[in-house]
This record gives C-alpha cells, structure tokens and sequence, in this order.
C-alpha cells in the first residue's frame, strides 16, 4: 500500500500536518495510523464505583486514540514562546506565534467558535506576583475545554475522512524503514509505503521513539523530567487569578536549592484525573467549558523540572521510578492533605473524610513523604507558602497534594530548521520529537512540515 505521505501518530502534530496538507493539496494520498482508538471509542473504564483504579487496559483510552493525550485534557491551547517548548529555536519566534494564531483559527471554525480566549499581557497581578519572588509568564490562553474539545477533534475528524485521508485505527507501528523510494512502515506482518514520512507519536511514544532513532542512526540528547503534585482546593481560593486568566503559568525559584518550580494546567471548577503512560499510573487534571460540568474546586499541578548532567543519561526512567514507587504504595494514585505533610503524618481515610475539600478523584490517602525525593519535596512546600502570598488559603491544612504528577519528555531528536531528520522526507514533530511540550505547539509543528513538503 502506497501513499504519498505515511504519518504515524493522531494526535495534534498528525492531525494538523494531515489537515493542512490536504489543503494545499487534495489529490494527496495519505495515510494516518494510530496506536488507539477513533474518538467515540475512547473510554476509561473507570467510574468511581465499580472500577476505582487503572486495570491497565492494552491501550489506555486517556493517553492514545484519535486526539492524542490532549483529547480528554482541558482544551487549552496557550500561545506564546515563553512556555510549551522550544519550536522557535528552529522555526523563528514570529513564525511560531503565526502558525499557533493558526491552529486557534482552525479550532474556531471547527466548534470552538464560541469559547474565551485570556490574555496576560496588561495584567495588574504580574506585578503582584513579582512583589512576591514568582513570575506570571505571558500568554494568550484559548481554553476550549474538554467538552468542546471533544467537539472540534470530532468536525476535524469528519473532515479529514471526507477529503479522502486513510485513518488506521489500533494499528501500532512496530518499525520504520528507509528505502529507495521514501519509507516503509510495519505493522505485523503489514507493510505502508509512502514518498514522505511524518512520525508524531507524542509522550506516550518516549520509548519507541527512542528505538526508531537508534534503528535508522539518528542522534537524540538527553532531556528533562519534571516531577511534582497536583494540587486540588476551593475555587474561591485562586479566583482572583483564574477569573481573569485562567491559566496562570507561575514560576519561582526555591530558596534551599535555586531548583525551579512552577504551575501547570490549571483548571478551575475542574477534576483531577488518573492517566496510564506506558504502565504507570500518574495524575492529571481536566476542566469543562459547559457549567453544568463545573466543581466546586480548582486544580493545578506543581512540578520541579531536573535536569541530569554526564553519565546519567536516563531522565525518564528516573521519573518512572518514583511513579512506580507511588503506584506501589498507593496502587495507583496517593493523595495527601498539606496539613498533614506538614505534620509528618500519613493522611487516612478518617482524615480525608474530615477535610473541607471534597476529592474529585478517588485515590488512596497516603503519605507523599515516602514517595517524592526530599529535595522535591522541599521544593513544593516553599512553593506552596509562596503562593499563599497571592493567593491566601493556598496553604490550608485540607489543601490536597496527589502524587505523583510526571511530565516525561522525550530524547530530544536531531532535526533542522524543517523539522525533518538526517534521513530527507522523514520528520518528526509533536511532543515525540523533544522540542514541543504543548497541544499548540504540537499543532503548528504539524502545520509547519506540512507546508514545507507543499513548498517543496
């Protein structure tokens, strides 16, 4: 079977490469082969009440299928390039700001038309955050939500298929192979050709990534992993930020060690959620447009980056053993009231019960104490503190810490200005690649070969 362009991945690096080069150029023959599931079949079968906790499904509903993991996230697509990654370092800044302004334009057109889009660039609270040693990063902030993010996967799915791209469904990819031609691609004992090749398997595709790198000889160097919390409390508590921002990206520098740490994916009236990232239960957060759908609390996640210098080369599988260590005690997700961290105590099911926050995910009471590194550890309680400072009430004792939230990052992959590999008409973009760390970034990675290859 032979295409003019092979693309491995659907999440938001092979989604926008397929709708964009399909706008430019309709005749084009395409293939998109994704690990998981097509959007509608996408279900966790977790439910609070029969199912508690990850069985560890063959493909995990919330990291793979048709979307990506960012299909059941909380929709937000932050433009800048002060944080999400580094695509500017190959792109230019003005060029990734266009193709981010783009992609917004694509998901206004297809259902995403009537959300908000914040902005902190003449916000009075970036000074309030600097009187107080953190630093509010700019940003423009589409939320879309996970409800109407659903909604525009769903119009661009519908209109991917009607202008003829071939969609492979819970179809891995097991190799990929230079030939004369272009590259081939197998799954099993099936073979895919195509002219041109577009590998965007996102986070949950760390590991392979790395396996088709040292197959086809491609230099990759060693990237960060960040490990921290999400924190769950009232929403009154951060509505003096999240009211006009939303998404209040904050960085701070510890005292004790000078590590930074800084806020991520915030989401008011929002859930905390549990993930499975190669076997690994970690958390995450979600957040909905519709009000109906609305908590009464606000959730966030505080994590430490760290980066490892010469011999240590292995930054995910360090993250991974901590996440394994919590998965362990906890089996699957540990939640903790500050108060009690504070005090040194494990929290139980009596104390849970008694705290003022009601849990919006249902994980064992434990103590993270056991589980994070000191020195992280450290880190996330001055932060803490600091954010008490702008935000009063930050630091309550039933303020809840789940654990452990890790972003893994890939290898950073070898690619030039094109994002395209020492191997001509192979590319790799999206989170897979090292360099983009967030739905727009990984979206306008997508856009940016695909109009190369129409140039070209």
């Amino acid at each position: 079977m032979k295409y003019d362009l092979l693309i491995v991945g659907a999440g938001p690096g092979g989604i926008f490469s397929a709708y964009e080069a399909k706008k430019l150029n309709p005749e084009l023959n395409i293939g998109l082969f994704e690990y998981g599931n097509s959007l509608e079949k996408r279900h966790c079968p977790i439910d609070g009440v029969k199912i508690k906790s990850c069985i560890n499904c063959k493909s995990c509903s919330i990291m793979n299928g048709f979307g990506g993991a960012g299909a059941f996230s909380d929709g937000k697509y932050n433009i800048t390039n002060q944080f999400g990654g580094t695509l500017y370092e190959h792109i230019g800044r003005d060029k990734a700001i266009e193709l981010m302004e783009y992609v917004d334009e694509i998901n206004l057109e297809n259902g995403g038309q009537n959300t908000k889009l914040y902005s902190n660039g003449q916000t009075h609270l970036k000074k309030v955050c600097m009187q107080n040693d953190l630093h509010l990063l700019e940003a423009k902030v589409r939320h879309l939500g996970t409800d109407i993010n659903y909604i525009v996967l769903q119009n661009i799915y519908n209109k991917l298929v009607e202008e003829g791209v071939e969609i492979f469904f819970n179809t891995h990819i097991d190799r990929v192979e230079k030939i004369e031609e272009g590259y081939r691609i197998w799954s099993k004992d099936q073979s895919y050709e195509g002219t041109n090749c577009i590998i965007s398997t996102g986070r949950s595709g760390s590991k392979w990534m790395q396996d088709i790198c040292n197959s086809l000889n491609i230099h990759t160097k060693s990237n960060r992993v960040d490990i921290g919390v999400r924190v769950e409390l009232p929403y009154s508590v951060f509505s003096t930020l999240t009211d006009e921002l939303y998404e209040s990206k904050i960085v701070y520098r510890s005292q004790k060690y000078q590590d930074k740490v800084r806020t991520f994916c915030m989401n008011p009236r929002g859930v905390v959620v549990s993930e499975n990232t190669n076997g690994i239960i970690t958390v995450n957060g979600h957040s909905y447009e519709d009000p109906k759908l609305y908590t009464e609390n606000t959730n966030f996640a505080l994590l430490v980056s760290n980066h490892f210098t010469e011999p240590f080369k292995n930054s995910n599988e360090y993250g991974e053993s901590i996440a394994r260590l919590s998965n362990m005690l906890g089996g699957g997700v540990i939640v903790q009231r500050f108060g009690d961290l504070i005090r040194g105590q494990r929290t139980t099911e009596g104390r849970l019960a008694e705290s003022f926050v009601r849990p919006t995910l249902s994980a064992t009471p434990g103590d993270l104490s056991l589980v994070i590194p000191k020195r992280q550890l450290d880190d996330i309680i001055e932060m803490i503190y600091q954010l008490d400072k702008v935000a009063p009430g930050t630091a309550n004792d039933d303020t809840l810490l789940y654990g452990v939230e890790v972003k893994f990052y890939n290898l950073e992959v070898e690619i030039d200005e094109n994002l395209e590999t020492k191997h001509k008409g192979l590319f790799v973009i999206g989170d897979c690649s090292g360099v983009t760390h967030s739905l727009s970034h990984a979206s306008a990675s997508g856009v940016h070969v695909a109009r190369y290859l129409y140039q070209k």
